[in-house]
């Protein structure tokens, strides 16, 4: 394997080390593209790191003039973060206005991930949206992540602190040791790249989608006053859709409202919407998850 395929820690430089994984290469087939694994301190795949790959992956097959506005996941098995990942495109699909993309994303030749996409030429019609909330604390005036974490030496927490692309800052605050305030079933983050990208709007989508995978989750802890630090909780994600609905940018800040409409028999649904700072709905997010807590 190539050994920059993978690393045994965090990233330097980790927006570097995001747009790396994005920049996937051709495969061995017509239509197969690979990429790297980021490193992650649990030894796993981030599931957002696959999304925004097979999304690249995707788009690589598509005619410029069609541009992603949904994408439906599986999670299938763990990755690894010591292996590359392929990403094999099927065009499912080519029609005039729309096109429709199915992927697999594999580590050694077994699935951790399939995707279908749609694709449809830029086009005008009737536009309303969702108003986003109002009256919430300004990014600038949060704790970032570093500050929030200050003073906790596990891996984990370092790395959530400084080894991230994102800077991500919690309304109303981070749930990772205890969960404070009323044991709701919302929340918000503020969130933008920790540095600028490049004004490809290609990489952009795929940033948000990298990022539509951060903190959606935690509504349904939130609502039961459970900590991500919970000894012995296990938590996968099922799967996962996104719609794309306004073109943005992921180097400015960012609203991701989330919220969890139910959970039950181990399973729990959070939704999410992205809105830029001047209230325009960018994109709008599902995903179901697993939850074992002891004892519950």
């Amino acid at each position: 394997m190539n050994p920059d395929l993978a690393r045994d820690a965090a990233p330097e430089d980790p927006l570097a080390d995001l747009l790396r994984a994005l920049d996937l290469a051709p495969g061995a087939t017509a239509d197969s593209f690979t990429g790297p694994s980021q490193w992650m301190p649990n030894g796993r795949v981030y599931g957002g790191q696959v999304l925004a790959q097979s999304l690249v992956a995707a788009e690589r097959t598509v005619p410029e003039e069609k541009v992603v506005h949904s994408m439906h996941a599986y999670f299938l098995r763990a990755g690894k973060i010591e292996l590359p990942i392929e990403i094999r495109v099927d065009r499912s699909h080519d029609g005039r206005s729309f096109a429709s993309r199915r992927t697999e994303a594999l580590q050694n030749g077994v699935p951790i991930m399939t995707t279908m996409a749609s694709f449809q030429t830029v086009d005008d019609g009737i536009d309303h949206q969702a108003a986003m909330l109002a009256g919430l604390p300004e990014p600038e005036s949060l704790p970032t992540m570093a500050d929030a974490l200050a003073g906790v030496e596990h891996p984990a927490a370092q790395f959530w602190a400084n080894g991230r692309p994102f800077d991500v800052r919690h309304v109303p605050s981070p749930l990772f040791l205890r969960v404070e305030g009323e044991h709701v079933a919302h929340q918000a983050l503020w969130m933008k790249t920790v540095g600028p990208l490049p004004d490809d709007p290609a990489i952009h989508r795929a940033a948000l989608a990298y990022a539509s995978d951060l903190g959606i989750l935690e509504p349904i802890l939130r609502r039961h006053g459970i900590p991500l630090s919970r000894p012995g909780m296990k938590i996968a994600s099922l799967d996962h859709a996104m719609w794309w609905h306004r073109p943005g940018r992921a180097d400015e800040w960012l609203l991701y409202a989330m919220e969890s409409p139910t959970a039950q028999g181990g399973r729990g649904l959070s939704t999410g919407r992205f809105y830029d700072r001047s209230g325009r709905l960018l994109a709008t997010v599902a995903q179901e998850g697993m939850f074992r807590v002891p004892g519950v």
